[in-house]
């Protein structure tokens, strides 16, 4: 009963997120859309559940770090962020005005409360994530970090590189999360390149393996809450998700990676989701 009423409390948020993130996009013309609600049921889990944060003490340096490596999901990200209290809901009436901090990626850290890194060029946040790691082993500070990577962002040979040396130094305080949508900016992401089985890939480079559903609170929770067992490896997750998630008409739509919603289809998806206002 408890993990039950946990769920509901995280499906909730997202549900508020997923209409927020969708209504932000339409006003302020914010695109990846799309890749924006396939990592919320991530980001909620993270935020409302996983890491040792406090949004009054940003700065802590015994504070769990997250870093969006695909950084164009920053607009749920933002959500997130103003929903977990680290800013009020009311500056998000800023995004995408010019010279406000809250535009595709994140901005620099030191701009907005809660962000590590300024992220959007692929393949750049989960090295950054590693290198958080190891300071944390030098510095003898005891906190965990955390990231999301794209599947297409699995392209990048510097994310191979980071998970060889990951391996390699034992770092068992570096969790990354991969949001397998199954689709790039241009095609899916098999045409691309042979990411399957991305599970055994990330196994055969000598990381804890979890596969789960990314949607599935139970399974996420599962999986971050064996993630801390410090096995002496680093982890990875691996979540199959879908592209546009929440929203009938975009779910698995890749036309949603750039197209921005009209009032029509906000009020549509608002209505899916159950979300009055």
């Amino acid at each position: 009963m408890k993990d039950l009423d946990l769920v509901l409390r995280l499906q909730e948020h997202a549900n508020q997120l997923r209409a927020r993130i969708i209504e932000t996009s339409s006003r302020a013309s914010l695109p990846h859309l799309g890749s924006c609600l396939s990592c919320v049921d991530l980001l909620v889990a993270l935020y409302f559940f996983k890491l040792k944060i406090d949004p009054k003490n940003p700065q802590d340096p015994l504070r769990d770090r997250f870093i969006l490596s695909k950084g164009h999901a920053a607009p749920a990200l933002f959500q997130v962020l103003a929903r977990r209290g680290f800013f009020p809901m009311s500056d998000l009436d800023l995004c995408g005005k010019n010279g406000s901090v809250f535009g595709e990626h994140p901005p620099t850290p030191g701009y907005l409360p809660g962000i590590e890194a300024a992220t959007g060029s692929l393949g750049h946040g989960m090295p950054m994530g590693l290198g958080m790691a190891i300071a944390s082993r030098i510095n003898q500070l005891n906190y965990s970090v955390y990231t999301i990577l794209g599947d297409g962002e699995c392209n990048e040979g510097s994310i191979w590189e980071c998970a060889m040396l990951a391996a390699a130094q034992k770092i068992n305080n570096f969790c990354i999360l991969v949001d397998f949508n199954k689709w790039q900016a241009t095609d899916r992401s098999k045409n691309v390149m042979h990411l399957d089985s991305l599970a055994e890939k990330w196994s055969a480079f000598g990381w804890e393996v979890f596969e789960i559903d990314g949607h599935d609170y139970f399974q996420i929770i599962n999986a971050l809450s064996k993630s801390s067992q410090k096995s002496g490896k680093p982890v990875a997750i691996i979540a199959h998700t879908i592209k546009g998630k929440g929203v009938s008409f975009m779910e698995d739509d890749n036309n949603w990676h750039y197209r921005i919603p009209n009032s029509n289809e906000v009020a549509l998806s608002k209505k899916e989701l159950g979300v009055s206002s």
